[in-house]
């Protein structure tokens, strides 16, 4: 991206020219960046076990999972605030440096420790790599045609989803489990080097103070939910035992200091989240839509390779492949409905439609068994995926366009960050509703079992594919069923979720799309 001179007279001209070369190789930069971060969320779940086990931190294994998604929650909104008040060149410069630093140093580690460490260092990085690169987009592509360019990005983050567990199990098996976070190093460094020789976007003088204040106890109320939520997994207790002073404690916290930050935003002169951005309909709306994805999306995702892990006996790698249908019905309706938002201008049919439909996608998963074959399984995930695909990027199309330029890092951050809250909320109620039905069904299970059958510690929490392998036959089966029985109902407490997404989508009021691109809108660049 070229400079342009200022004129001698007094009058600046705008600081860079938008060729469409020059858009798509930052693009190219952008893709690899949102890759990264989407991949990172969900390859090392395969490898945790043994992760941990090399470790020796098996009992602790959530925090991996847990530090990762408390930093990419907590910075969400600061990058977002930050690329609007200075610019977003040097935020992203910064996320793409911690995040592939975070990435080598978890390779490295050689403490449980030392890796959650560096994996939250990761996550800070990670947080900014979304976010900016979402807005970076809004930047140098008007919203009409933005829908081309948001496409690939669901579609990458969809294969990121599915990608991941593939990887991580082919790494587990193959090179070892180090090679999940050393593959994030060289890749980096080549959005890195793009970046910084491409991305020249203009830095600005911010004419308000960053909100120091919000930015802290925004921090602490969404450490804090969190935690909350992943507390079955990083507690020693494995479960919410509210006779433990530190819960209660943890939850008066986390509900002070969500509502200081409320107070806080709404005196704020500039504030990190402006509050009155709720009353845009399109905004609210959009939003909320993000929020319900995110409990139910992400919920979904996390049990289903397990089912087929523990259902029907396939190794991590063969599981992550049985995802693929999922990623085709994705990459089929997220590059579809950027094209067609592009060309015709319209988007609000696209969320009604993929809320729908991925509703329907979870009734269907409400059937699982582990009888069933792999082509219906394949089916039903595949309509989960051409749901999804409709919404993910659509909504933020509709976010950012329903702000000024000046307010899209904020509303984009926005939008994912409730996404974030919402699939960490998910994914605990989901796992609470599961597990409690599990132990039912387990203890169902070996009720009739002769003495010395079943293993000591046999359990909800200590159930694996490797300990179910070891059950013997007549028993595995009857777990087998059991862990089918408690996961396929759990289903339905997605569903109403589903279908409130899918009728708030009906509110959600169509803004026309803008012309211009947001840079060119605030007079900083040219498009040729």
């Amino acid at each position: 991206m070229s400079r342009t001179t200022r004129s001698s007279a007094g009058t600046s001209e705008p600081e860079l020219v938008l060729s469409r070369r020059t858009v798509y190789v930052i693009f190219s930069a952008l893709l690899v960046a949102m890759f990264l971060s989407a991949l990172d969320q969900s390859v090392v779940g395969t490898a945790l076990p043994t992760i941990v086990g090399d470790l020796g931190a098996a009992e602790h294994e959530g925090w991996i999972i847990t530090a990762y998604l408390l930093a990419i929650a907590v910075v969400m909104p600061i990058y977002g605030k930050l690329g609007d008040l200075r610019g977003r060149r040097r935020p992203f410069l910064v996320a793409i440096s911690i995040f592939v630093l975070g990435s080598a140093g978890s390779a490295l580690s050689t403490t449980f420790v030392e890796l959650v460490v560096w994996r939250s260092v990761q996550g800070l990085g990670a947080g900014g790599l979304v976010i900016l690169s979402q807005a970076i987009i809004a930047d140098i592509v008007s919203a009409r045609d933005r829908g081309k360019f948001m496409g690939p990005m669901g579609a990458v983050f969809g294969v990121a989803t599915v990608a991941g567990p593939l990887l991580g199990g082919w790494f587990t098996d193959g090179p070892g489990w180090r090679w999940c976070f050393w593959l994030n190093v060289p890749v980096g460094l080549v959005a890195l080097a793009v970046a910084w020789s491409r991305l020249r976007l203009p830095s600005r003088t911010p004419s308000t103070r960053f909100d120091v204040p919000g930015a802290v106890l925004m921090t602490i109320s969404t450490a804090g939910i969190v935690l909350l939520t992943s507390w079955s997994s990083i507690s020693s207790a494995g479960r919410y035992d509210w006779s433990d002073p530190a819960l209660p404690a943890l939850l008066v916290l986390t509900l002070v200091a969500l509502a200081a930050f409320l107070a806080v935003e709404a005196r704020a002169t500039d504030p990190l989240i402006p509050l009155r951005l709720f009353r845009n309909r399109t905004f609210s709306v959009s939003v909320t839509i993000a929020l319900v994805m995110g409990m139910t999306m992400f919920a979904a995702l996390s049990f289903l390779p397990t089912f087929l892990q523990m259902a029907r006996g396939y190794d991590a790698t063969k599981a992550g492949l049985l995802m693929l249908p999922m990623t085709v019905g994705l990459m089929i309706t997220a590059l579809g409905s950027g094209m067609l938002i592009s060309a015709r201008g319209r988007y609000k049919i696209f969320p009604i439609l993929g809320m729908g439909i991925a509703t329907v996608g979870l009734v269907l998963l409400t059937q699982l068994t582990p009888q069933m074959s792999i082509v219906t399984f394949g089916v039903m995930i595949f309509v989960l995926g051409f749901g999804l695909g409709f919404v993910m990027q659509t909504i933020v199309i509709a976010v950012q366009n329903s702000v000024s330029p000046e307010m899209v890092g904020v509303a984009t951050s926005t939008n994912n960050f409730l996404r974030e809250i919402g699939a960490a909320v998910g994914t605990s109620l989901f796992s609470t509703v599961f597990t409690t039905n599990l132990t039912t069904r387990l203890a169902e299970a070996v009720r009739d079992a002769p003495a010395g059958a079943v293993p000591s510690g046999y359990g909800a929490s200590s159930l694996t594919p490797s300990a179910l392998a070891k059950l013997p036959a007549a028993l595995r089966e009857e777990v087998v069923a059991a862990y089918t029985d408690a996961l396929a109902p759990a289903f339905w407490y997605l569903v109403p979720l589903g279908v409130l997404g899918f009728v708030v989508a009906f509110f959600m009021k169509e803004v026309k799309l803008s012309d211009t691109a947001g840079l060119v809108a605030r007079g900083a660049a040219v498009a040729r």
